[in-house]
């Protein structure tokens, strides 16, 4: 508990990464050693905590997290062509990736599709709906009654998904999300949680890494 109030609850904090780390010993050659004595362990512990305090009384009074070693740049969303939703999407994909961690996983799930349907509404909007409606997709009722709904904005999370994949923008890989992720919006937050598993919540985000490589494949 303590490792992780000091971690401020994030799992990929160094302090975090460090403690699970010293339960892990491994041979020169790399591999995990499974008989370990348990005073080594416990060595490797105290000098985990080391840091910490080194950390803490360097800064004084504040917070371990400030004096953490450089965190993973934030996943890049320079595609986007709507650049005001570059930083948006930043933070939502960070926020998402939390979630998950911490086992939040209608919030991980919610924030993954919003930021799946961000990405593909972009890249439809610079289609252009005279594209998109001649794409062949058309032949679909459910998408028709989509697109003569009005703008792309109002189209259904699917409907986007099946008319960037009908012109090209992605391929066919968002066929594994699972059908809480697709009906998504019918559950927003403070509303009553479906049932949600860690699968589905971690389907969906491996889904939209996807997505992210069929719109950016030079990444």
């Amino acid at each position: 508990m303590i490792i992780n109030q000091l971690s401020g609850g994030s799992k990929a904090h160094w302090l975090a990464r460090s403690f699970s780390e010293a339960f892990l010993m491994r041979s020169p050659e790399g591999q995990a050693v499974e008989a370990v004595a348990p005073g080594k362990i416990v060595e490797r512990l105290l000098n985990v905590l080391g840091q910490a305090v080194t950390s803490l009384s360097s800064q004084g009074d504040a917070p371990v997290l400030s004096t953490s070693s450089p965190q993973p740049a934030p996943r890049r969303f320079d595609f986007v062509h709507n650049a005001e939703l570059r930083p948006i999407l930043e933070q939502a994909y960070t926020d998402a990736r939390t979630a998950l961690d911490e086992g939040d996983y209608p919030a991980a799930l919610r924030t993954t599709c919003g930021i799946l349907e961000a990405l593909v509404t972009d890249a439809l909007e610079q289609k252009g709906v005279a594209a998109l409606t001649g794409s062949g997709a058309s032949s679909e009722t459910r998408v028709v009654a989509d697109v003569q709904a009005g703008s792309i904005a109002d189209w259904s999370f699917v409907t986007r998904l099946t008319l960037a994949e009908k012109t090209g923008l992605i391929r066919g890989g968002w066929a594994r999300l699972p059908d809480t992720a697709r009906s998504y919006r019918d559950h927003p937050a403070g509303s009553p949680d479906p049932a949600i598993s860690e699968s589905d919540a971690r389907r969906s985000l491996q889904v939209l890494h996807v997505i992210m490589r069929d719109l950016n494949p030079g990444r």
